[in-house]
């Protein structure tokens, strides 16, 4: 069976949202739509959507990474809520999942981080979740910007007593190093374990060496020294052979390299060879397998994963779901299939009896686990569970941003793609949803063939537009 994909994804999206895409709000700091002005606003429908409905003043916990623009958005969202006479817990840098967890723990009405993942400092971005630790729909972000849009949610304005105030969460690093150690098998203990971690300068830069460090490894941290414009920069998961070099000279068992607000990871095995989303996914699911812990025997996954993932899960029995690409959709389809496993290439895992969205240090802890559980290196976890079929990756940023379907040379052009390769290999086209840019993914047996074929289809799209 050939397996292509000619996708519209982020079109249609992004023609009903004007400021969310797939992962939240992003751009340049300072430049729209990252700008005070706007999380101001932001700040004040969030306050008016999360009080909705209840007898409380509505709570807000925020959380953000290590860019200097953070300071500047958070005062602005925290005004916001303020304003509209709600609660704002402040957490400081913190990982993306952390305040996640801490939204529900906190039994906060929302939680909502600044960051802007693996971008560079430049940029920023800002995230919401739901009460329940979630991030929200695209319904729910619909219904927020059309908020602002209106200026309904300005005409609410505290005064006197009502209007909110802000407060710091003290403890907030702690609560969740307690939460991530709970998800370690209270059985097994890291004692002596040389382990790498690279916190990419981000947000993780204290609580990951930490969590390790309180379970008994022997941690070397590096990319742990923020400095406000240095997250991202050559450091984690993006640049994950500073974590090789460091493993292979510690004789570590293991290298993490996180990205900058930690909701992915990139491990490193002993032998100084990059473990990817796919690969921790199927070990993770070789061992849920095993422990009959693994729900419909079923992983989640986006439309980028290797089809070795798809083809190892087939020789245990097991299957794969693909989504559209983003963790967020991920998350959904886990929810609404009642699945427990799920992730992307990239390093966004989602264990949904553990935490309610990706979180690099918890996927890592699992890993961890399954290597002492075994006795088994990393790197032989990974070969036993996983081949991975040859996988191009090229991107291009255009002029226009058009529906695919009208790109009459690209179309055509993928669909010969895509008989060519026929049940060898996938084709998949698609528009980012966090970047101007088009993406072109192959996979086949002979690696230099589809590189040629992904330029080609590069080309196409070039002449479709310009």
């Amino acid at each position: 069976m050939s397996k292509a994909n000619l996708s519209a994804q982020g079109v249609t999206t992004t023609s009903v949202r004007k400021l969310f895409g797939t992962d939240g709000i992003r751009g340049v700091a300072n430049e729209h739509p990252m700008t005070p002005e706007l999380a101001l606003s932001l700040g004040r429908a969030i306050a008016f959507v999360a009080g909705r409905g209840k007898r409380h003043a509505p709570r807000v916990l925020v959380g953000k990474d290590t860019r200097l623009s953070g300071y500047m958005i958070e005062t602005a969202i925290a005004s916001g809520v303020c304003a509209s006479g709600g609660r704002v817990m402040l957490c400081g840098p913190m990982p993306t999942p952390a305040v996640a967890h801490l939204t529900v723990s906190m039994r906060a009405d929302a939680g909502v981080v600044i960051s802007a993942s693996h971008n560079p400092y430049e940029d920023n971005g800002i995230k919401i979740f739901g009460g329940d630790g979630f991030k929200l729909p695209d319904e729910a972000e619909c219904e927020i910007e059309r908020l602002m849009e209106a200026r309904e949610a300005h005409d609410v304005r505290a005064t006197g007593r009502d209007i909110g105030r802000a407060e710091k969460l003290e403890d907030a690093r702690g609560r969740y190093v307690v939460f991530l150690k709970q998800t370690f098998p209270r059985d097994l203990a890291l004692d002596g374990v040389r382990i790498v971690v690279d916190a990419a300068h981000g947000a993780a830069y204290r609580v990951a060496p930490m969590v390790l460090e309180e379970l008994g490894a022997r941690v070397t941290a590096i990319g742990a020294k923020p400095n406000g414009v240095n997250i991202n920069k050559d450091s984690g998961a993006l640049h994950p052979h500073h974590a090789r070099d460091e493993v292979l000279k510690r004789n570590a068992a293991m290298g993490i390299a996180l990205d900058g607000d930690a909701d992915r990871v990139i491990l490193i095995d002993e032998k100084g060879r990059v473990v990817d989303g796919d690969q921790i996914l199927a070990i993770c699911a070789a061992s849920m397998i095993q422990t009959q812990s693994l729900l419909k025997r079923t992983v989640v996954a986006t439309v980028m994963s290797n089809l070795g993932l798809e083809q190892a899960l087939t020789r245990m029995d097991a299957k794969l779901l693909r989504t559209q690409v983003g963790d967020r959709y991920v998350v959904e389809t886990m929810r609404s299939g009642g699945y427990n496993l799920g992730g992307e290439q990239s390093g966004h895992l989602i264990f949904l009896d553990k935490a309610t969205t990706g979180d690099g240090m918890l996927a890592a802890l699992q890993v961890l686990g399954v290597m002492l559980r075994t006795g088994k290196p990393v790197s032989e976890l990974a070969e036993e569970a996983f081949d991975r079929v040859p996988q191009v990756l090229e991107s291009v940023t255009l002029s226009a941003r058009r529906p695919l379907q009208e790109m009459a040379h690209l179309s055509s052009l993928t669909a010969k793609v895509a008989a060519e390769l026929g049940n060898r290999g996938r084709v998949l086209v698609r528009w980012s949803g966090t970047e101007p840019k088009l993406r072109v993914m192959i996979e086949g047996p002979h690696e230099d063939r589809i590189r040629t074929l992904a330029m080609d289809l590069v080309d196409a799209a070039r002449s479709d537009v310009e």
